[in-house]
């Protein structure tokens, strides 16, 4: 460890009293803390389990066959002036999107160690592509919770704007020193003949045979999985001691004289406080506040954009060992749940009133069995990688006719 890594004697001295007292809690209330713990390992089993663990286990293997190469050519020319990202950015966007909270983070942390990006990139990156996913917001928030389908749409749009907004925010971080990834320094053929010789060049480069590509893949995934079913038991039993501890009504007391003077209704700030711990108990918990269905709502939509603490542990993890540093992603993600609630506001009666269009939606993802959430897993993965792939492929044919018109014309 570098002096500049060495953590200061504050540091040491305050995270062991924050343990002991931690521990002596869970000691106090042992009952408590195994109902929390209970709670945290059926959210991960029932929901984080089947709907993660394909998506985890198909990154890697994608990766490894070059197919994310092959993506990030095709998409080079969309991701670099919007976003200052790679290509590559845009398969951790999909993935994200289609599959939410930590998946995002773990690609970005995987291409910044393949050297797909730099650490710079990969902090925008992270920003953009760490999501919830639709399934969540409107299966389990608006209908498992609300039992509302209609707030589910501007929950999401809420979502999805103020993400994008934020990851065009971040374009304007530095680079630190670093200059913009390329895949390829090849400029020889059209974008997707390059893309193809990029594909066969990562696949020579891993090298591994498929079935030990197919094996390192699913062992990586379960050992990320089961981390993340820790993180979200342990910050479950946090959240629940901070309640029977009496640190959730101080920090009420505190936030509500801060937020009085801007008339916002009292009653959402205990579930706010529950969201900063977990997303899913807090978003629970703004479902049952005894507050007005529009101050619910946009509560909801504060804590899925800022997506809790341990989703950042989880982030933490998928980007240890890189040079991604943490804090500004824990910036974007308040930066993101507050344009999520002010838009929320903004857009809560153009979309409720008036809906575009009907999906079909769940009745809540707590009564889906395991191996049908797989089945929907798999069957979004695949819609994301055909929308990636169809998108490069369109972007290519319209850069070749632009490049015909203006032969025509001279």
């Amino acid at each position: 460890m570098t002096a500049d890594q060495t953590p200061s004697r504050w540091h040491i001295y305050l995270s062991a009293a924050a343990a002991i007292l931690l521990t002596v809690t869970i000691v106090r209330y042992p009952q408590v803390a195994f109902m929390a713990s209970l709670d945290g390992l059926k959210i991960w089993f029932d929901i984080v389990l089947p709907a993660l663990l394909p998506f985890f286990a198909m990154a890697e293997i994608l990766v490894g066959l070059g197919v994310v190469h092959f993506i990030g050519v095709l998409l080079e020319p969309l991701m670099q002036p919007l976003f200052r990202v790679p290509g590559v950015g845009a398969f951790a966007v999909a993935m994200g999107l289609a599959s939410g909270y930590p998946i995002g983070a773990k690609i970005s942390g995987q291409l910044r160690r393949e050297g797909m990006c730099t650490g710079p990139e990969g902090e925008r990156l992270i920003a953009l592509a760490n999501t919830a996913d639709p399934l969540f917001m409107i299966g389990a928030v608006a209908v498992g919770m609300f039992g509302i389908e209609e707030i589910g749409w501007t929950i999401v749009a809420a979502h999805y704007l103020s993400v994008f907004m934020v990851g065009f925010l971040m374009r304007f971080s530095p680079d630190r020193g670093h200059s913009p990834t390329r895949l390829t320094t090849s400029h020889r053929g059209n974008l997707l003949s390059r893309a193809f010789s990029e594909l066969e060049r990562a696949r020579i480069r891993d090298g591994r045979p498929f079935g030990q590509l197919f094996g390192d893949a699913v062992r990586d995934s379960f050992k990320s999985m089961l981390f993340v079913g820790g993180c979200i038991m342990i910050f479950s039993v946090l959240g629940r001691i901070f309640d029977v501890g009496g640190i959730t009504q101080l920090l009420q007391g505190v936030l509500g004289s801060l937020l009085r003077p801007l008339s916002v209704d009292q009653a959402i700030i205990p579930p706010v406080l529950r969201g900063i711990v977990e997303i899913t108990i807090g978003c629970e918990a703004a479902s049952q506040a005894h507050s007005p269905l529009l101050w619910r709502t946009v509560a909801a939509s504060l804590i899925i954009g800022w997506s809790g603490l341990s989703v950042h542990a989880q982030v933490a993890t998928m980007i240890h060992g890189t040079d991604i540093r943490l804090g500004p992603y824990i910036l974007a993600r308040a930066l993101h749940g507050i344009l999520a609630a002010v838009l929320t506001l903004v857009l809560w009666k153009p979309i409720t009133t008036v809906m575009a269009s009907r999906l079909p939606v769940v009745s809540g993802l707590g009564q889906i069995p395991f191996f049908l959430r797989m089945t929907m897993s798999l069957r979004a993965l695949a819609m994301a990688i055909g929308v990636l792939i169809v998108l490069g492929i369109s972007l290519n044919l319209i850069r070749s006719v632009k490049v015909i018109l203006i032969r025509i014309r001279s």
